[in-house]
């Protein structure tokens, strides 16, 4: 069950930022990492096979706290932000 509430919150996240790219797409291409975070998301999806378990969690343990960390700077670039 950790697995997967993992992966989905993976998913979720760099489902928004897809989002993002398509309303902002000058805001999205100052997010870090952008393109490997969908492109990790899709692999997620459709290449659930073949995805190893030890590789997601260090994303998750690394790369997030790294990306929550850089997005309030991106919200302040912003006006209003």
């Amino acid at each position: 069950m950790l697995r997967s509430a993992v992966e989905r919150q993976l998913e979720i996240i760099a489902e928004a930022l897809a989002q993002l790219r398509s309303v902002d797409p000058e805001l999205a291409a100052r997010v870090p990492e952008l393109r490997r975070i969908v492109d990790f998301r899709n692999l997620l999806i459709h290449g659930y096979a073949i995805v190893d378990d030890r590789i997601v969690w260090e994303i998750a343990r690394a790369k997030v706290s790294a990306l929550i960390e850089s997005l309030p700077a991106l919200g302040q670039e912003r006006p209003g932000g």
